[in-house]
């Protein structure tokens, strides 16, 4: 168990619409793209004309055409969880951060984002890709919590639209830049408590999903697709034959790969659309930045009583899952 005092969210200012996306001549209209994958937009931290003229096809000059760094949209997403939990930077002891893409091969991210703060804290990097948000609070949640300073920041910048390739149209009309953080603690009590947490991979197929270093995003979407249906159904299931009481009041939020994918597990197990966050329409997949960007969307909208599901799946193979519990505060 640990308790979650704020989430934060930060998409860049640049917007890649599916009218966009159809002019660079990618092979999709706009109507296809929205028909398809259910994504109307999505966010960049790449300057658009840069996007037309190059489509970026080398991602060394995407690094250095991007108008932010990873740490500074983790550090813009965590000022937003600081303020919502009420506390300052100089509050936290300690910075975890996990992206698919990270900028520098070392140090750790996390110490990025900690100097964008200017705190001077232990900084290290929890990364499974997509599933890094989970994975982050399950580990946080099984340990010591004597062993681990009152408060921690964890962090999720995602953006993956430097490692596009822009004439690829299976990738460049999913992906989108979004970053998110939370302000956690393992003893200083909050009215939303994170609990039945749960992580797992399947290794052997860790080339399904794959951004080789100074490479482009590359995946094999139907087995992939196939995958993250699956995972996420049965670990809603899980969660749901473990609280049978919430049936029909549980919310969901879930890895925001495609709206269509999302539909379907809903389907499957029964969530009503108004019980259904999501944002992956107006974002695209912002890899491990989706789901607790929807929960941050959502966070004033959290009320006692209720229980959510957030279910993470993604490259690894890895998938992942966890409950939160609002409660009323004393």
């Amino acid at each position: 168990m640990i308790y979650l005092h704020g989430l934060g969210h930060f998409y860049p200012e640049n917007v890649v619409t599916n009218r966009f996306l159809s002019d660079l001549d990618i092979g999709s209209s706009e109507e296809w793209i929205e028909e398809r994958v259910g994504i109307r937009e999505r966010h960049t931290v790449l300057p658009l004309d840069y996007i037309r003229q190059t489509k970026n096809q080398d991602v060394r000059a995407a690094q250095e055409a991007s108008l932010y760094t990873n740490g500074q949209t983790a550090a813009h997403a965590a000022r937003m969880a600081l303020e919502r939990a009420g506390i300052a930077a100089g509050d936290i002891g300690m910075v975890i951060s996990g992206s698919s893409a990270p900028d520098v091969a070392s140090p750790a991210e996390a110490s990025t984002v900690a100097a964008e703060l200017g705190i001077d804290v232990p900084a290290f990097d929890m990364n499974s890709a997509c599933t890094s948000f989970a994975l982050q609070m399950h580990f946080l949640s099984n340990m010591n919590a004597g062993a681990l300073p009152p408060y921690i920041l964890i962090t999720q910048p995602e953006n993956l639209t430097r490692c596009l390739d822009y004439t690829d149209r299976r990738s460049a009309c999913l992906f989108g830049d979004g970053s998110a953080a939370a302000v956690v603690s393992p003893a200083v009590p909050s009215d939303k408590i994170v609990d039945a947490t749960h992580f797992d991979a399947k290794p052997s197929c860790w080339d399904k999903v794959a951004i080789r270093r100074t490479g482009h995003f590359g995946q094999d979407g139907n087995a992939v697709q196939g995958f993250a249906i699956r995972k996420t159904t049965d670990a809603l299931r899980v969660i749901q034959a473990a609280n049978p009481s919430l049936n029909g009041h549980m919310k969901f939020v879930g890895h925001q790969a495609n709206l269509g994918m999302l539909k379907t597990v809903c389907e499957r197990c029964g969530i009503r659309p108004e019980n259904h966050w999501h944002n992956v329409e107006l974002f695209g997949n912002t890899a491990t930045a989706g789901a607790p960007g929807s929960l941050s969307l959502h966070w004033d909208d959290l009320e006692p009583g209720d229980h959510v599901a957030l279910v993470q799946v993604g490259a690894g193979l890895s998938w992942a899952h966890m409950m939160l519990t609002v409660k009323e505060r004393s």
